[in-house]
């Protein structure tokens, strides 16, 4: 099977396992019941997946993924909000059906250890990728402890940012949309963090 086709049935299978959950509950859904949703074995469903709750994980990725993009063309001048703006980063579509699914998603790792779990996996891990891309930039390596600070710190602005968002969308708070968060998130560590430096 192609990379394109696995990312697909990964990103299907993701969103059958949120619907499922929202629906059901976490706890109330098998991996029997996501692989019924899709018309295809367990057993297949367990090739792409070692857990039901990892099965999300391809719908935590997408954000992050468009992040490490941003950070790796990231000029000097620039602050990391005004590049976003520039390349369009904040103008993404939030209708999406992924989008909603995602914060769906977003919402129920509040309550849902196995999710949660997985959720602070997909950002520690985007972490390490941040930090290369912002070694990169500043011509230092990733292990350099104001690379580490800045990734990190970036890393919760955005993940605070999101599930700030979820939150308000499940109380029906129609105030600041995504971006306006991140922008606000992204201020507040533009505002502490100075140059980068060994």
């Amino acid at each position: 099977m192609s990379d394109r086709r696995k990312h697909i049935m990964r990103t299907q299978i993701a969103r059958a396992a949120v619907e499922l959950f929202t629906a059901k509950g976490v706890s109330a859904t098998t991996g029997d019941d996501i692989a019924h949703e899709l018309g295809i074995s367990t057993r297949t469903l367990w090739r792409y997946f070692p857990s039901k709750e990892s099965c999300v994980r391809p719908l935590l990725t997408g954000g992050l993924d468009l992040m490490t993009e941003r950070l790796r063309t990231w000029p000097p001048e620039l602050s990391l909000t005004e590049h976003l703006e520039r390349s369009g980063a904040l103008a993404e579509d939030a209708e999406t059906p992924s989008m909603a699914s995602m914060i769906d998603l977003i919402r129920m790792t509040r309550t849902e250890p196995g999710l949660r779990a997985v959720w602070l996996d997909v950002h520690h891990s985007a972490e390490e990728v941040f930090a290369e891309a912002i070694a990169d930039r500043a011509g230092l390596t990733p292990g350099t402890l104001s690379v580490r600070v800045r990734a990190a710190t970036i890393n919760v602005a955005l993940r605070v940012a999101a599930e700030r968002f979820a939150d308000r969308t499940g109380d029906g708070d129609q105030g600041e949309d995504m971006a306006d968060l991140i922008r606000a998130a992204l201020d507040v560590v533009d505002d502490g963090l100075g140059p980068i430096t060994r």
